[in-house]
């Protein structure tokens, strides 16, 4: 794996060695960089990078700063309202899913909602409707009458339900069948108060304008109808959107562009979908380890260029279509070809307190924890005890004072 190093737009790259060129290219300082690598080159002893407990940084560093507001006890400004505090359920879907017969830990929808509300949380996005079968309400809560009964829950305990990574239709043009279901579940979104419904995947996993054209259609539409029904249509992405879109320079043997603009596929998907119809939601995390694999493409012309992600100059340009994001944090990891490796949020080395202060428009914005590696098949408790240091970390973050 080559790092990249250290570059501004389109200048040319210093002389840095690869770790110094990996630690500035991630905005990390000198310090907290040597100390996550020494975290993760000790976890990778043990276990393969995904395969390691997500607690890699809890003991050693919890209580500084790590850009994240620990330990600066001169007060500012919370960049993070308490009713703006969320978490998507992905992170705690062991506890979902628990059998409440089989365990004296939090178990189903009602009970995680109890126990997210006493760590502090006012908002969730949901991950799908399923829970398990022994739980209150059954299995499934994808019905009219789930949703209802999901409602009664959120309020009970405060809770505000802002989103779903639910269904979004595969086919295009639509069938009356996905219609209907896509409908159905704009139903349960406003049951539930959600003011945004969308999905975990990209619009196209194409690298090609045209396929993006078609995936635009598709959105603009689907948002039409969403908006007739009070709520916002949002794409959840991860790293691969943020890659360089193929719109130029000679074709390949199926007809098909080989070189960019420059522009990246996201940010064409924003040009050309509907600002009143189509929103997006940024994983933070995954937006970082796009600044870390995408620096480089070939132009029309050939010519090799280099353009470093900027996630939150993005977010800034666009501020209003990113009503959600996704909170997530990490670890440098110079063997994973991510560049990060996910870790409770407060724990690592993504700067979120510069983020937050640059998109601004605190009380727009939602970020919903989350931590993809947060259940433990040997811990079953682990995963709700990492969403209470989550929350205190992101309840934690202060603008900083000069």
């Amino acid at each position: 794996m080559t790092l990249f190093p250290r570059t501004t737009g389109t200048d040319a790259p210093t002389a840095d060695g690869p770790d110094e060129a990996l630690r500035r290219s991630l905005g990390v300082g000198r310090r907290r960089f040597l100390t996550t690598c020494t975290a993760v080159a000790g976890a990778a002893v043990a276990a393969p990078v995904f395969g390691a407990s997500p607690a890699l940084a809890h003991d050693q560093d919890r209580g500084r700063g790590h850009g994240h507001g620990h330990g600066h006890g001169h007060g500012g400004d919370v960049l993070v309202p308490a009713d703006k505090r969320g978490i998507i359920l992905y992170t705690v879907r062991d506890a979902t899913a628990r059998d409440p017969l089989a365990s004296d830990l939090p178990s189903g929808f009602r009970e995680v909602f109890k126990q997210l509300a006493r760590h502090g949380y006012r908002q969730v996005e949901f991950a799908g409707y399923n829970q398990h079968a022994n739980a209150p309400g059954g299995a499934s809560l994808e019905s009219v009458a789930g949703a209802k009964l999901l409602r009664s829950w959120l309020d009970e305990y405060g809770l505000r339900a802002q989103g779903n990574h639910g269904f979004i239709p595969s086919s295009w043009p639509l069938t009356s069948a996905d219609l209907d279901t896509f409908k159905k579940h704009l139903e349960i979104a406003n049951i539930l108060g959600m003011a945004h419904m969308g999905t975990g995947g990209d619009p196209t996993g194409s690298s090609y304008r045209a396929d993006w054209d078609v995936a635009a259609d598709k959105w603009n539409a689907l948002g039409e109808i969403a908006r007739r029904e009070g709520i916002k249509l949002y794409t959840h992405n991860h790293d691969a959107a943020y890659g360089f879109l193929l719109d130029g320079g000679p074709l390949d043997a199926q007809g098909r562009p080989t070189r960019s603009s420059g522009i990246r596929k996201l940010e064409y998907f924003l040009k050309v979908t509907d600002p009143r119809l189509v929103w997006l939601e940024m994983d933070i995390f995954w937006a970082h380890v796009a600044q870390y694999k995408f620096h480089t493409y070939t132009a029309h012309d050939g010519s090799t260029r280099r353009n470093v992600f900027d996630p939150a100059g993005l977010v800034a340009r666009h501020d209003k279509r990113y009503p959600l994001f996704h909170a997530k944090d990490g670890v440098v990891s110079t063997t994973n070809g991510m560049g990060y490796e996910m870790v409770p949020f407060g724990t690592g080395v993504i700067d979120y307190t510069t983020f937050f202060s640059r998109v601004g428009h605190r009380n727009y914005h939602n970020p919903m924890i989350e931590d993809d590696n947060s259940p433990s098949a040997t811990d079953p408790a682990q995963s709700l005890r990492e969403a209470k240091i989550s929350y205190d970390n992101l309840a934690a973050l202060r603008k900083r004072h000069r």
